[in-house]
């Protein structure tokens, strides 16, 4: 490193390490060759038209056509809807806005999702954390004794990576607690997998929640970058202060509008279904295998569980150019490994790879 860049560097961000998402760990998502299961990604891609003659011109900072469909597909007010650079980007607004650098404090409880953390830290703000009990559910008498000290508490619904719901009395009790002293953020990323619980009809009652959204998951376009944030308006217009002028590109949004079309939400509810369907069935043979145990629930588009044998069928299968994430580093979580829901034809050749390991396994340990 230059003697310039050691010198002018921020101090909170010397000690930083990037967060290793899906891509970073494994480059190349366009290789067919592999098996991508890591990042929670669709196997669905669809087929989309655009039209060049706006790209001589900047985009709208808040697309129309996007705004009002997400909105209705929400069933909230437009003035209640700020779209931006996937949800990513929604979690470092709300931290720009709302949290002042060197001083104010975020909440998460892990373990989840990993950029709440690490965009607090890259704007020097601090990380408290209120872990998850045993089963998961939300520690509220500890995320409660933080009252008068975080600005935003982030909670996953469902979580990152453990696939359960948050119960929504113990997600109600929060809110409350914190009506006149902080934001709960409700990230909703894998909502349309279990859809009941979405908070988006509470958005009217509750001044102090924030909505995460994103066509990442569902909607099969992470390779679009496009995410929501729902809140009352005064939330989204504190927002509105601190995004970038063109934040959406002129072909993301009309992708984006046409994912909201009712053609393109009915495909959505069929791909959906058959995610669901695949998942059972991974589910169920996972289930067959002696040395492997589920660990949490299975509310998204992926399925949590536990080996011993972790690392060495995590080699195994990266060998045979199949992608899953390891989770083993986070709290509660040793030897667990993510698994994304893929193609039935993924899923198949994962099974397959997983049970040659494990007989092979045997084998060794029999000779």
């Amino acid at each position: 490193m230059s003697n310039v860049v050691e010198t002018l560097l921020n101090e909170n961000i010397k000690g930083l390490k990037p967060y290793e998402s899906a891509r970073r760990l494994f480059s190349g998502a366009g290789n067919t060759q592999q098996v991508w299961l890591n990042a929670n990604e669709s196997p669905f891609a669809n087929p989309y038209d655009i039209d060049a003659q706006r790209f001589n011109r900047y985009p709208d900072c808040q697309p129309p056509a996007v705004i009002n469909a997400y909105a209705n597909y929400a069933g909230i007010n437009q003035d209640q809807l700020l779209v931006s650079r996937g949800a990513d980007e929604g979690i470092e607004l709300l931290i720009r806005a709302f949290c002042t650098p060197g001083k104010d404090s975020i909440l998460i409880c892990p373990p989840t999702y990993g950029m709440y953390a690490i965009s607090a830290e890259t704007f020097d703000i601090n990380v408290k954390e209120a872990p998850l009990l045993a089963d998961f559910s939300l520690d509220v008498d500890k995320i409660k004794s933080f009252k008068d000290k975080v600005n935003l508490v982030f909670i996953c619904s469902p979580n990152n990576p453990t696939g359960t719901s948050v119960d929504k009395t113990q997600l109600l009790e929060v809110i409350e607690h914190f009506g006149d002293s902080a934001i709960v953020v409700i990230d909703e990323a894998y909502i349309e997998f279990d859809s009941e619980n979405s908070w988006s009809r509470e958005l009217n009652n509750y001044a102090n929640i924030a909505i995460l959204r994103t066509l990442s998951k569902a909607f099969a376009l992470a390779g679009l970058r496009c995410g929501f944030t729902l809140a009352q308006a005064p939330i989204i217009q504190a927002l509105m202060k601190v995004i970038a002028p063109y934040p959406i590109p002129e072909p993301v949004a009309q992708i984006a509008a046409q994912a909201l079309s009712p053609s393109g939400l009915a495909t959505l509810g069929q791909q959906v279904n058959v995610i669901n369907g695949q998942k059972a069935l991974l589910k169920q043979s996972l289930m067959a295998i002696e040395q492997i145990e589920l660990v949490g629930n299975d509310k998204a588009n992926f399925i949590l569980f536990r080996s011993t044998d972790k690392q060495a069928l995590m080699d195994h299968l990266v060998k045979h150019g199949i992608l899953i994430r390891d989770q083993s580093k986070q709290v509660n979580l040793e030897n667990c490994l993510r698994i994304t829901v893929g193609s039935e034809q993924q899923n198949k050749k994962l099974l397959s790879e997983i049970s040659r390991f494990f007989t092979n396994q045997s084998s060794t340990q029999e000779a």
